[in-house]
């Protein structure tokens, strides 16, 4: 009998120990990787746990945290912010789309922007916005999403060797609302 495939969901507020813990390894395991996320390597789980903690717990009501799950694991997470400047309700910024190595390759990442762009478009935003690591794997699928560059910041960041610089990508993309 063929494995399920990985079901895509938002994430319960206040998140479960057992689904923070279970976060918390899969953003080591994407620095370890070398995933341009915002961290350098050495990440410890302590650390990890702590980002997560904190960013949902301070997370504005309307943001979404997605997770996907295999048989029970999370293998892959997004999250979709509201814009915080009273300008811009309209607009949304997605972050961390991490998915884990073993489950890369079978169109988790897209199922995973697929269902942030709803989430968004159910809560009334018409534009997303977010940046990824120039040339990578992220990049080429925003881009397979339709999503539509804006520029490339050089040198945006480091690598999580804490050394290498890579350029910056910005994109964005308009969504029609559900609430229209």
């Amino acid at each position: 009998m063929p494995a399920a495939s990985p079901t895509v969901e938002p994430l319960p507020r206040p998140a479960r120990d057992a689904d923070l813990q279970a976060l918390a390894a899969l953003l080591v395991e994407a620095v370890a990787s070398n995933a341009a996320v915002s961290f350098l390597a050495p990440l410890s789980i302590d650390d990890a746990l702590a980002w997560w903690r904190t960013t949902i717990e301070r997370a504005p009501a309307r943001s979404v945290f997605l997770v996907a799950r295999e048989a029970g694991a999370i293998v892959g997470t997004v999250q979709m912010h509201p814009a915080w400047a009273p300008n811009q309700p309209h607009r949304g910024e997605i972050a961390k789309l991490i998915v884990h190595r073993r489950a890369q390759g079978a169109g988790l990442g897209e199922r995973l922007m697929r269902e942030a762009e709803r989430a968004a478009r159910d809560s009334g935003l018409r534009l997303l916005t977010l940046d990824a690591r120039h040339g990578g794997a992220a990049d080429r699928l925003y881009r397979r999403l339709g999503w539509t560059e804006v520029g490339v910041i050089p040198e945006f960041a480091v690598d999580p060797d804490g050394v290498t610089p890579h350029d910056a990508v910005l994109f964005y993309k308009r969504i029609e609302s559900a609430a229209r």
